[in-house]
């Protein structure tokens, strides 16, 4: 079986991607990635990868369209754009994905095209041939409506390939633990691809104080450095060792608290056992790796699905919603040492372990083009 991949083209979209790949991979079929710029680092990983959109510039189309719905564009700087302004944004960027996807899927032939909800243009490609799409879900909302939201935005691109509208999927993959999220279709384990990185070896195993991990978004952009200069403002009154991970040069120059210390770029899936929180922009990959790992999160309110995130922690009880400037000494503890926090963190850690590890998919796919 052939399967095509199709992300849009940004590392958080297409890394947690990887793993079902790789399983269809590692179980004999041929697989190749689709996607364009920042997402093409997940050669990395080993997949075969295409670049379908040479040109593309993910921070031209952002300001394109915000200039174009500037009433869109304040709601989605303030977190409250919902899947409208995700709809007007990845409504964009797939009309430039869908002429190279398709163009692609024309040329390889594929049985089957696996992409995820911002990336509408692997399920043009599918219509065009004729074969069965499957929507993985990578972030924490509801990927129907979000399809829905972009595809009100696609008619040019469906138009081009000849179609009226796009059939539903032949089926959906859900990767949010129930408790926190009601995703529609087949559940499986939630994980991503790292980026590669080596992990130093002080971050293996916990330390003398508690260990804080903070992380900022792959993305530029308002609020890309996220809370780190919050974080390193309040550590010095916090008994805890924090770790920035991938700062901004400018703030890893600077003097720092004697309990803050900086790492590159690391696999950051295998630090977090051996932390006690993470914090950071609120992204749904870094939600989800600190909800598999089964610590507690500080998820700071931001633009784009960042507020949306950062509620829905809050709400199961797993984490702290926060906005950067309300980040102090008394948060940071109450993350550190609030039981509640701890428990209901791991309650969500063992319900995505239970989940059915991307192997177990492979069959299910397999069915859907026989």
């Amino acid at each position: 079986m052939r399967v095509l991949i199709v992300s849009a083209p940004l590392i958080g979209h297409v890394f947690p991607l990887v793993p079902l790949a790789v399983a269809l991979r590692d179980a004999g079929h041929d697989v190749l990635v689709a996607t364009a710029a920042d997402g093409l680092d997940v050669a990395r990983s080993g997949l075969p990868v295409r670049d379908v959109a040479p040109a593309f510039d993910f921070g031209r189309i952002a300001r394109g369209v915000m200039l174009r719905h500037p009433l869109l564009a304040r709601a989605e700087l303030a977190g409250r754009g919902g899947t409208r302004g995700a709809g007007a944004l990845f409504g964009t960027v797939n009309d430039q994905l869908a002429d190279g996807v398709v163009a692609l899927a024309e040329e390889w032939r594929p049985d089957l095209v696996l992409h995820e909800p911002f990336a509408v243009a692997g399920a043009v490609a599918a219509a065009r041939l004729g074969v069965p799409a499957v929507r993985q879900e990578n972030t924490l909302f509801d990927g129907r409506e979000l399809v829905r939201a972009t595809v009100a935005r696609l008619d040019a691109a469906l138009r081009r390939h000849g179609l009226a509208e796009l059939p539903p999927p032949a089926a959906a993959v859900a990767v949010a633990p129930p408790s926190v999220l009601r995703q529609d279709g087949w559940p499986m384990r939630y994980g991503a691809y790292v980026g590669g990185g080596e992990l130093p070896e002080w971050l293996r195993e916990p330390g003398e104080r508690p260990r804080v991990l903070v992380s900022r978004s792959t993305v530029a952009g308002p609020g890309s450095g996220g809370p780190m200069r919050a974080v390193v403002a309040a550590a010095e009154r916090v008994d805890a060792e924090f770790v920035l991970v991938r700062p901004e040069e400018r703030l890893a120059r600077g003097t720092l608290p004697g309990n803050v210390r900086t790492v590159g770029w690391i696999p950051l899936a295998a630090a977090l056992p051996a932390a006690a929180a993470l914090v950071h922009h609120g992204g749904a990959g870094s939600v989800y790796g600190a909800f598999a790992a089964g610590v507690p999160q500080l998820v700071t309110v931001g633009a784009g699905d960042r507020r949306h995130n950062a509620e829905l922690v809050a709400a199961r009880g797993a984490g702290i919603a926060a906005a950067p400037r309300a980040i102090s000494p008394d948060v940071l503890t109450r993350l550190l040492t609030d039981a509640a926090l701890r428990d209901a963190a791991a309650q969500v850690g063992r319900e995505i372990a239970a989940m059915p590890d991307p192997a177990e998919l492979v069959p299910r796919l397999v069915a859907l083009v026989r």
